[in-house]
């Protein structure tokens, strides 16, 4: 009998939904679920018509537990070899690793995390590296890699001072320990917490929003924001001017006050 896919992946109105598919071993990233994670990235990336994604886990305990510590890791450390296909094709380009886990990795569309439950270590590196996050009232968040002598280093050096106070960051990273929703949303780093069975509407809600909005304009105002982060104030106001010019001669910039004077919905097309 096979295993069940390890990612789970729904399209629907220009929404790609991503469900980390692994609730028994609290939803770790394996080197199957890595590449298609990756790859799922890539298409999301590259389909016009998916215009944002909502990343979540299965089950209501774990959303992401990291890398999976008895397959993954030591395949990466050389510990393990190789034993099936998913092995083979991570190894042949660990890129896919960085890619999956959205550090480093171009991308201007918006995402949503959609949080279910425990998110320490990669869950939270994972949460830090989306765009707008909502998380059930029982999840819990925290990097404690340096309890047992690691670092998050899966963005969270870089993100985290960026997202929350410089001293509640380092607090975070460097102590280790464990801060619950609530905490997190007090300090910035969540947009909403609400009960565990209204969490994935929350998140299509928002979704919902975002896809309504003129895609192209989504995109620049998200590729703006983070290339002119911690620029100078003439860099960042440059970039600002740069991709303020592809939104305002696009077509999307004169269809939407059309579609407002003529009190009707407009048709957005990115372009």
């Amino acid at each position: 009998m096979s295993e069940p896919c390890p990612l789970l992946i729904d399209r629907a109105d220009g929404v790609m939904t991503l469900t980390l598919n692994r609730p028994e071993a609290r939803n770790a990233l394996s080197p199957e679920m890595l590449v298609r994670l990756a790859q799922a990235w890539y298409e999301f990336r590259d389909t016009k018509d998916l215009r944002v994604a909502i990343l979540t886990g299965a089950g209501d305990e774990s959303f992401c537990a990291g890398g999976d510590l008895k397959r993954t890791m030591p395949l990466i450390t050389g510990a393990r070899q190789p034993e099936d296909e998913w092995d083979d094709k991570l190894m042949e380009n660990l890129q896919q690793f960085l890619d999956a886990i959205l550090r480093g990795f171009e991308l201007y569309k918006p995402v949503i995390a959609a949080v279910n439950g425990e998110a320490l270590g990669g869950g939270t590196e994972i949460t830090n590296a989306c765009d707008l996050r909502v998380a059930a009232e029982h999840a819990v968040f925290g990097t404690p890699e340096a309890k047992v002598g690691l670092l998050p280093g899966g963005g969270s050096l870089t993100r985290l001072p960026r997202q929350v106070p410089y001293a509640k960051a380092l607090e975070i990273l460097m102590i280790g320990d464990s801060f619950t929703a609530r905490e997190a949303l007090q300090m910035g780093l969540l947009n909403y917490v609400v009960p565990k069975q209204e969490l994935m509407a929350k998140a299509r809600e928002l979704a919902g929003k975002l896809a309504a909005n003129g895609p192209l304009a989504v995109q620049k105002i998200k590729e703006g924001v983070i290339r002119s982060s911690g620029r100078p104030m003439a860099e960042a106001l440059a970039i600002e001017d740069e991709v303020s010019a592809v939104v305002m001669s696009s077509r999307d910039a004169r269809e939407g006050p059309r579609a407002f004077k003529e009190k009707r919905k407009p048709q957005f097309t990115g372009e």
